[in-house]
């Protein structure tokens, strides 16, 4: 999947969830109020996730360009 298509996932499940959690506060199903943090939860993970990716790739990006100046 793309970045993009993984931003635009991310912020789907983001919104669903939280819509979830509110429905589920607003009608007193605990249950959907559960599945809505879990969803919510789910995206700020993966989101996370892709950010920490991003960065290892980035360092080793750089020094991979270093090592080729040092030569």
């Amino acid at each position: 999947m793309t970045d993009s298509k993984n931003k635009l996932e991310n912020a789907k499940d983001k919104v669903v969830g939280e819509a979830k959690e509110a429905a589920g506060k607003v009608t007193g199903n605990e249950e959907l109020e559960l599945k809505g943090k879990i969803q919510s939860s789910k995206s700020d993970v993966k989101k996370n996730a892709g950010e920490v990716k991003e960065g290892i790739a980035k360092k080793i990006n750089d020094a991979v360009d270093k090592n080729k100046e040092d030569r």
